[in-house]
């Protein structure tokens, strides 16, 4: 399945309510299930961002669907980003002209 790397932002409502956060991390575990994914490492971070996800889906759509989903109970903001296998990587460039 294709690796995702999502980074958080907390919401000023996200940062009030930090105390519900383990809760919320569990919940967003099963709905990532619940859509045939996997939160495969979550990381509470220092400096810029919040946390880190690293996550897997089936593919894109499904990928964004969730993201959309967690965004929209308003705790948080994501970027998100395809990651590459080191092999999938070397697939690539080896495909290249």
């Amino acid at each position: 399945m294709p690796t995702y790397i999502s980074l958080i932002h907390y919401t000023d409502e996200g940062a009030r309510k930090i105390k519900e956060g383990p809760k919320r991390l569990d919940e967003a575990k099963k709905a990532f299930k619940a859509a045939g994914g996997e939160l495969k490492q979550w990381y509470r971070v220092m400096g810029r961002y919040d946390a880190v996800v690293i996550s897997e889906f089936p593919n894109d759509e499904v990928a964004m669907k969730v993201a959309v989903v967690i965004e929209s109970l308003g705790a948080l903001r994501t970027e998100g980003s395809r990651a590459f296998t080191e092999d999938e990587y070397r697939k690539i460039i080896a495909s290249l002209p």
